[in-house]
């Protein structure tokens, strides 16, 4: 317990799944948590299961498409609790079917893309102006198995690539100054947004290549495997890390 105390946490996509997950631990361990996702409803129902537990929260409503939405985040965590410890890049979509590249629609990629990268370099961005007044500070970003070998759709697997070369920019740029960037790669996750994908519509090419490449046997996380990792990355105990990628999915990869 008391892993996070005095520390103020910004997690993106915090109204489910992984980043609701991570919000409620990282409050428990006495992080001031704000969460943000485009829904307000889903945020308050996850704010007041924090409020329930004794914990800190600051629920905001944000699209991390849109650069303005992006720096509001950060200017709201600022002016509730004047400082930001650690960010948790989470908020991502998934597009239905599971395309391969040459099924891509344009609205597949400008969408995925949009949130999925762009968003996180937006939010990333406008955190990183108030983190360089911290003697130390922890960025968490959120990818995937997909973006580290290219085993998932086409516009996904691309955005979380680009997550996974935003991590090592960030963590080569800020070397010795305190502030950390590492990134998880998880694999299948049990989620809500993996769970509404409609099976007739997935790619059947797309799954049989995965099939054969991957162990899709091997395991599932759950959402808590992921927030614990993420717990580790975003506390004191991993000061020696940065600009690590982090792939958990059971060694399904292998």
């Amino acid at each position: 317990m008391n892993r996070l105390a005095d520390k103020v946490a910004v997690i993106t996509g915090g109204n489910a799944g992984v980043g609701a997950e991570i919000a409620k631990l990282f409050a428990d361990e006495g992080a001031k948590v704000v969460i943000s996702a485009r829904r307000m409803d889903k945020l308050e129902k996850v704010a007041d299961e924090i409020r329930e537990s004794s914990g800190e929260v600051l629920p905001v409503r944000c699209d991390i498409s849109k650069p303005e939405e992006a720096d509001n985040l950060i200017h709201q965590a600022i002016l509730e609790y004047g400082q930001i410890d650690i960010l948790v890049n989470n908020a991502g979509i998934l597009e239905d079917g599971m395309k391969p590249i040459e099924c891509a629609t344009d609205e597949d990629i400008s969408r995925i893309i949009d949130t999925n990268l762009k968003g996180t370099m937006y939010v990333t961005r406008a955190a990183l102006q108030e983190m360089q007044e911290n003697d130390r500070a922890s960025i968490v970003n959120i990818a995937s198995v997909a973006g580290e070998k290219g085993c998932g759709p086409a516009a996904y697997a691309v955005a979380k690539a680009g997550i996974i070369g935003l991590t090592k920019h960030t963590a080569f740029r800020f070397t010795g100054t305190g502030i950390r960037c590492n990134v998880i790669c998880p694999g299948t996750i049990a989620t809500s947004m993996t769970a509404h994908q409609d099976v007739a519509s997935l790619n059947k090419d797309m799954m049989k290549a995965m099939r054969s490449h991957l162990d899709l046997s091997a395991g599932v996380a759950s959402v808590e495997d992921i927030a614990n990792i993420a717990l580790f990355l975003a506390s004191d105990e991993s000061n020696a890390m940065t600009g690590q990628v982090l792939v958990s999915d059971f060694g399904a990869s292998l």
